[in-house]
Order: C-alpha cells, then structure tokens, then sequence
C-alpha cells in the first residue's frame, strides 16, 4: 500500500544517499577535476578520518553511477526513533530502489502492516515483545530488534522473503527521522502555503506527526490528503539544496557523514570491497567484536509507548573501581518522562533496556528496573536486561552493580562506550578509580561510539 507519507521518506533517502552523497561530490570533484577538490579542501581543513568518509562516498558513487548496464536493488527501512528501537526505531514502512548507471528506475514503498499480513506466523518474538506488544509472531515492522544492523539487514531481508517477496537485494538502507532535523538545520525553517506555523529543525518531526494525525482535521483537509504536507516539505527542501551554493552543499555533505557516524544512516552492501570500505568508515553500525578493555552498550527497545522517546531524556554514569582486586563497575542509567500528558503520540514510556559488557562480567545487584533482570551473550559481550517503567512527568534511576571478569588485566585502562542508532544527546559522566585511589571523572555527550581516552 502507498502512502505520500511514505514516498516522503523514501525521497529523502534518495536525496541523502544519492543526491548529496553521490551526486554532488561525484560531480563536483571528477567534472570539475583537481580545481574542485581544492575547492573542497579550501572550505574545511580535512582529518584522515574525514579523507577516509571521502574514499568510501566515491566508492558508493562509482558503486551507483557505474553499474554496467545492470539494475541494483536496494532495500531502504524507515526507522522511526520516536519509537526507539534497539537498530534505530519503528520500522513503518520500506521502500524497494532501484538504479541503473546513476539514474532511479523504480521504487516502490511498502506499508509495513499490511505487508506483515503476508509472513506467516512461525517465527516466535524475541523477549519480551509477547508479553509488553502482545503478539505471536515476530515479522518486518520489528525486524531490528538487534544492536548490529548487520543482523537486522539480513533479518528485514529474511521476513520480505517469507513475505513472497520476489526481489534480491544489492544491499540495504537504514534512515532515522533525525536526517529531517539535520537538513532543516542547514536549510533554515520552511513555510507552506496552505498549512499553519513554520517548520524548523527543532519542531518539524513534531509538527508533522501533528499535522497527519490531528490538525488536518481543524483545516478541512479529507482524509486522503492530509499527508500531502510531506511531499510539499520534501520537495521545497529538495529546490533548497538544488539552489545552494558550493559552501552551503559541503556543509549539507557534512551533515549526512555525520548522520552515518551517528547510526541515523546505516549501509550494508553485498559487494564485499565496498562493504570492506563501509565498515572501515563505521558506516555499518556494527557491535564491537574485538575489542579487549572496558565496554559499554546501552540498547533500549521502546515496547508498546507509542511515541513517547520525543520526550524522553537519559543520561549515564559509569563508575569503575581499579582499586579492588576484581574491578568493580557501576552503572546508573537514568530516564526523564517529560510527557506533559497522555494522549495519541505519548503515555507512560516502558523499555527494555539491554546493557552490553565485558565477557564475563557478574551482575551483584539491579535496583530501578520492574522486573528481574535476564541475561545473554553475543558479540563476545555479556548483556543484562531489564524492563523499565517511567511514568509521565517523573524519573527513573536504574542501577547496575556488577565486577568485571577475574581475568580482567590490562597494562593500561580503557573503555569504548558505543552508541545506539536513533538515539543522540545523552550526556555521559565516567568516574574512574585507579588502583592508587585516585579518582579522574570525564564527560561527554554521546553521539557516536567513543572511548575513555577521547573524554574531557
């Protein structure tokens, strides 16, 4: 089934990947030449991690622009982070894009819902979907229920297979809502004719999901055409990036390596050298498999909130103790419901709250959480996980204590905290005890993976 909202997303994902991504510094830098790329160079000096970015776009851009007469087919899922979920938020909806030397050939956009009706329902829900969604079966709409998009690629793909799908895919998307907030902020507000207020990069995701489920009703808009305010939206962002200039493209570009670094845009490729390339750019919002010090992963899933995580605040304190023989760890997660009522788009929010550590880690104690904890391993990590309730209007505290693995040695001390996809912001205070006693605190804001030695 069709919508326009829909067709928005999948517009803005074309013009996120292909237009400022491939388009633009394609262009810019092979028909222009070496006079382009001093341009380029002259408007920001640029880091290795940035030239790093740089090689793996003209990759995605040969990958697209040059694909021999062939048509590739990507998969694109529309996350929506104001239901969080652990690879990024609700999947609505998924669009099917199609390329052939550069130019769109085709794609088509698929209400997740309906298209679930077509999965059989044999595939039992991960915890604890059963008990807080109240379903049966596990299909699309909640495929990404893992922290490693990776995972959640190739389990989108396995439900559109069960589906009857017929397509097979050259590689798969992932876009969170925040990519609207981060364009508008480079754009400026945008006004429509016809439709009330101003949409800026603060409000706009807000406003929209007002518009669609409750204003058009007070401007006699029908039913069917209530939408229609994001294609507008769309294509008067779209005539603003066509219409800028050179400094104002560059800043755009920026902006969309910046939604990769942040997991607001996330890329999974079956061409392996490409993908080798994604993944050295930490474009692929993968777990950390191999690192060996101190690590942190706090992966919520919004389970039955509706969209309760535009409310929502968090914030981390980690402490460790190197003084003891067996470093002991604390963790305090703490969440803010500033939901000022319960209504159509927010209520009481309730997570499932999974915290990633070290491989053999011991759990001594938990307080804050609704129900005893469970545990697993993946990724080489152990995880704790919780349910945690957090009425509107108040906070919530949930405290881990737990000692990391005996074997836990290191001749120097580090800790890799990563970050979830669709959730940006959260300041992060990190109290390290040395085996002296002295105590060192850093802070951050944590908007992409980071590690100890790169706080302030």
């Amino acid at each position: 089934m069709k919508h326009s909202s829909t067709k928005f997303w999948i517009r803005f994902t074309v013009l996120s990947i292909l237009f400022l991504m491939v388009w633009f510094f394609y262009w810019e830098t092979r028909n222009h030449g070496l006079e382009s790329i001093r341009r380029l160079f002259g408007v920001l000096p640029v880091a290795e991690e940035t030239k790093t970015d740089i090689d793996t776009v003209m990759s995605l851009a040969d990958f697209v622009l040059f694909t021999q007469g062939k048509e590739k087919v990507f998969l694109i899922l529309f996350q929506n982070n104001l239901e969080l979920r652990p690879g990024g938020g609700f999947i609505g909806s998924f669009g099917i894009l199609k390329v052939k030397d550069g130019s769109v050939t085709d794609f088509a956009i698929h209400d997740t819902g309906n298209f679930d009706g077509r999965i059989p329902s044999t595939v039992l829900p991960p915890y604890p979907m059963k008990e807080t969604l109240h379903i049966d079966s596990w299909k699309f709409r909640d495929s990404n229920y893992s922290p490693d998009f990776s995972l959640n690629a190739k389990q989108a793909e396995t439900f559109y297979q069960m589906g009857q799908g017929q397509e097979q895919f050259d590689g798969v998307v992932a876009i969170t809502t925040n990519v609207l907030s981060s364009f508008l902020r480079v754009t400026g507000p945008v006004t429509l004719e016809g439709f009330p207020g101003t949409y800026g990069a603060d409000n706009a995701i807000l406003d929209l999901e007002y518009q669609v489920e409750q204003g058009y009703l007070k401007q006699d808009i029908a039913f069917g055409e209530r939408k229609s305010v994001m294609n507008l939206l769309g294509f008067e962002i779209l005539h603003r990036v066509k219409d800028a200039s050179f400094s104002k493209k560059y800043e755009l570009f920026k902006v969309v390596l910046d939604d990769l670094h942040r997991k607001d845009i996330q890329l999974s490729f079956k061409d392996e050298i490409l993908q080798e390339q994604v993944v050295s750019s930490g474009f692929d919002g993968a777990v950390d498999k191999t690192w060996k010090n101190d690590y942190l992963f706090l992966v919520d899933a919004n389970l039955n909130s509706f969209k309760s995580d535009y409310y929502m605040k968090r914030s981390y304190d980690y402490t460790i103790d190197l003084s003891s023989p067996v470093p002991k760890a604390v963790l305090k997660v703490t969440y803010k419901n500033t939901t000022p009522v319960k209504d159509w788009f927010a209520k009481d929010y309730q997570t499932f709250l999974r915290v990633y550590v070290p491989k053999g880690s011991y759990l001594e104690k938990v307080t804050g959480a609704a129900k005893d904890p469970v545990f697993g391993g993946e990724f080489n990590k152990k995880y704790f996980g919780v349910l945690v309730q957090v009425p509107i209007l108040t906070e919530k505290t949930v405290v881990f204590e737990y000692t990391l693995s005996e074997n836990f040695k290191s001749e120097w001390y580090d800790l890799k905290i990563q970050k979830q996809a669709g959730l940006n912001d959260v300041p992060v205070t990190v109290t390290t005890i040395m085996k002296d006693g002295q105590k060192e605190e850093k802070h951050s804001i944590l908007n992409r993976d980071m590690m100890l030695s790169d706080m302030k």
